[in-house]
């Protein structure tokens, strides 16, 4: 009736429309956790992957670890047109991952020499790296009197070694160094204390585009804890820690400590996010100690950005 009687009265009516209900607006669901880094241990000289399998047991299965031989070391045979240099290296290396990793982001985990073949890899993977541990790797300035006596040394011990020791059970330990091919052994050593190489790793240092944890060891002879930090401060991302009592091998001496260390480095950088507290797990033995100097209480000596100082860059 009030309509007909707006119609009698000059009022237009206005037609009614059907009023659609609007679909409710979707709550976006919890976020996906960040995919746990893959964490790639490159090792040193004469040595091979299985130097990381104490590390590895300590770390697994909350960081999975890739610990190959570098090809001429351990059991893997150097691929023909693959020269013994770092930078050929580095992109072997790099190329490996990629397919070892499979997308998943990657963290690379380098000790002395392959320290070195971790620089030369990172500017490869682009954005598939997220971060960089450097175990007793340092270097940066070129000292031509030690390392022609280094050369000299290596060379020699590839041409005396008994290689024909290597299959006996006892000398196990010692295999790495025995079986190691001398063209790649003698070519990385060559490479890597020539003038060039040892002046490329500030700038493959200065130019990571990651965080970088560099740890040194207060005992190590081998790589003294100055080179280390002379290197590790041309990183503008960089934490330097000083583990006390270990020499040049600490993933063998002391893999509990080194890998609390680790670990609790990963999840302050949020590439451990969601996974909680990795050393809240581990008994207090295996924590790092401080010392008592009044140094912070993470078991570890934080070391200030570095001075210049003679280092090495093969170790």
């Amino acid at each position: 009736m009030e309509i007909a009687a707006a119609g009698t009265l000059g009022i237009a009516s206005t037609p009614t429309t059907p009023v659609r209900s609007r679909p409710a607006a979707s709550v976006p669901g919890p976020a996906a956790p960040p995919a746990v880094p893959l964490l790639v241990g490159l090792h040193g000289w004469l040595l091979s992957g299985r130097l990381w399998d104490p590390l590895r047991r300590e770390l697994e299965p909350a960081v999975p670890c890739w610990c190959p031989d570098l090809p001429g070391f351990g059991g893997r045979p150097r691929p023909k047109g693959l020269q013994p240099s770092l930078a050929s290296y580095g992109r072997w290396l790099a190329d490996e991952v990629r397919a070892q990793a499979e997308g998943r982001p990657v963290v690379l985990l380098g000790h002395s020499l392959g320290g070195s073949v971790a620089l030369h890899a990172a500017p490869h993977l682009g954005t598939q790296l997220r971060g960089l541990v450097q175990v007793a790797a340092g270097g940066g300035v070129y000292q031509p009197r030690p390392f022609a006596r280094l050369r000299q040394a290596g060379s020699a011990f590839l041409a005396l070694r008994p290689a024909w020791l290597a299959p006996l059970p006892a000398m196990a330990a010692w295999r790495s160094p025995l079986l190691a091919e001398a063209r790649a052994a003698r070519g990385l050593l060559a490479c890597s204390t020539n003038r060039g190489a040892v002046g490329q790793l500030p700038r493959l240092t200065a130019a990571l585009g990651v965080p970088s944890l560099w740890i040194a060891g207060s005992r190590d002879g081998v790589m003294e804890p100055r080179y280390v930090r002379h290197l590790a401060g041309y990183s503008r991302q960089h934490r330097l820690e000083l583990l006390e009592g270990a020499g040049h091998l600490p993933m063998r001496q002391m893999p509990g400590r080194l890998a609390a260390l680790i670990e609790t480095w990963l999840e302050e950088e949020g590439l451990l996010a969601g996974s909680g507290d990795p050393a809240g797990a581990r008994g207090p033995d295996q924590l790092p100690r401080a010392p008592a100097l009044g140094l912070p209480q993470d078991g570890c000596q934080r070391l200030a950005s570095p001075f210049s100082c003679r280092s090495a860059s093969w170790a």
